[in-house]
């Protein structure tokens, strides 16, 4: 009698145990996000903050140069018969801003093949300045035939860049893996003619 006792006391300290960790896990995320808001530790938490009628406001980027604007222009260049091009021609970027941009491609061949991308830059000093978060040069693919795929390019230009640089082309070279890496694409010039020169 007296250990069926301590049996029902036992269990029902067990029980009590039990709800105090189910409430206690329940409430740990709202706790956890109490505590971020009134630290300031969770910089996302601020994101979830509104005001009636109106948008929540973060805090302004100030590595961003608002200042200045700079043309980026998107090339392609395929080494082999499949289609790969930029989702848009250009843009219009301030240095510091984080930017994503697409480029497309489609085995047009009717075999599975291997590819990679390579990047280059005009005018070349960019470059050093070109800063690619997120590429798809940054890997090899296997498609399948027909098989398209879209790829992001996530950048962003470093306000070191100078003064004088206003416009960027950004060119890719799809080559397949295995057939030789050809050289990254040098940006044309095109010379002026000589003074003297009969047309």
């Amino acid at each position: 009698m007296n250990l069926q006792r301590l049996n029902r006391q036992m269990l029902g300290k067990l029980a009590v145990v039990t709800a105090a960790m189910f409430a206690f896990g329940y409430g740990l995320v709202p706790l956890y996000k109490s505590i971020c808001e009134l630290t300031g530790i969770n910089v996302l938490a601020l994101g979830e903050q509104t005001i009636p009628g109106e948008r929540a406001k973060l805090p302004a980027n100030t590595q961003v140069d608002l200042s200045r604007t700079i043309t980026v222009e998107f090339d392609a260049n395929s080494r082999g018969v499949w289609d790969f091009k930029p989702a848009q021609r250009s843009l219009q970027v301030h240095p510091g801003e984080l930017t994503t941009v697409m480029y497309e491609f489609e085995n047009t061949q009717k075999r599975r093949m291997a590819a990679q991308a390579i990047p280059s830059y005009a005018p070349q000093q960019a470059q050093a300045h070109f800063n690619k978060v997120e590429c798809f040069c940054f890997n090899q693919y296997t498609l399948e035939p027909g098989e398209k795929k879209s790829w992001p390019v996530v950048f962003v230009i470093d306000s070191k860049l100078a003064k004088d640089v206003n416009t960027i082309t950004l060119s890719y070279t799809f080559f397949e893996v295995g057939s030789g890496t050809p050289p990254a694409p040098v940006a044309s010039v095109k010379a002026a003619p000589l003074l003297g020169q009969g047309s």
